[in-house]
């Protein structure tokens, strides 16, 4: 692939995973709503940030990896093809048709920047996912941490406009992505996208 067509479907791939509704979703529409968009913004803002820290791990400790070990490369190339096709395939097998109200609850008069960031610090599935995704859009023999960076900033570009928007909207947009249709059709989608990605990952070569 050309590095436009992975700019492309790199951009594509995050957009998706970006609309699919989840945690920072959740967090974000019950911010807006209960307490303002004022405070919402914030949640955004750490919410993002907190990525941008992922990145910045993954993408100093993964360049590292590579540079040392081919085998090291390769264990983790499939684990993170078997984490996205896990992931996938109970998107695809088991879709959601709600938000689980844990996720949409939280804590009235938080620090919702921190609170946004450490959401996505301390789970480690964000930092799975980065690991097993962001490394097969990278060219050949292009600087691995100056890309990783760079496909980080396109997530958190996409994630600010979609939060946004949330805000913007947060009445019209919140009884939409609550709909169970929405929801289940979300899911699905991106669970077989993840299946696909899953598959050109394993078949990939350093």
């Amino acid at each position: 692939m050309s590095i436009a067509d992975n700019l492309i479907a790199f951009t594509f791939a995050a957009a998706l995973l970006t609309l699919t509704p989840g945690l920072d979703t959740a967090l974000v529409l019950r911010t807006a709503t209960v307490e303002g968009k004022q405070q919402a913004l914030r949640a955004a803002l750490g919410i993002n940030a907190g990525c941008l820290l992922w990145g910045a791990a993954v993408a100093f400790g993964l360049g590292a990896l590579i540079a040392v070990s081919e085998l090291a490369y390769n264990g983790l190339k499939y684990c993170g093809a078997a984490y996205l096709a896990w992931l996938g395939l109970n998107m695809l097998l088991r879709p959601r048709s709600s938000l689980s109200p844990a996720e949409a609850d939280a804590r009235p008069n938080a620090n919702w920047f921190l609170k946004g960031m450490m959401g996505n610090v301390l789970n480690p599935k964000v930092g799975i996912f980065y690991v097993s995704f962001l490394p097969q859009f990278v060219p050949q023999g292009h600087n691995l941490i100056a890309w990783t960076f760079g496909l980080v900033s396109i997530h958190v570009v996409l994630g600010l406009l979609w939060s946004s928007t949330l805000i913007g909207a947060t009445q019209q947009l919140a009884n939409v992505l609550r709909r169970e249709n929405v929801i289940t059709w979300m899911d699905r989608t991106t669970g077989l996208v993840f299946v696909l990605f899953a598959a050109r990952l394993a078949f990939s070569k350093r």
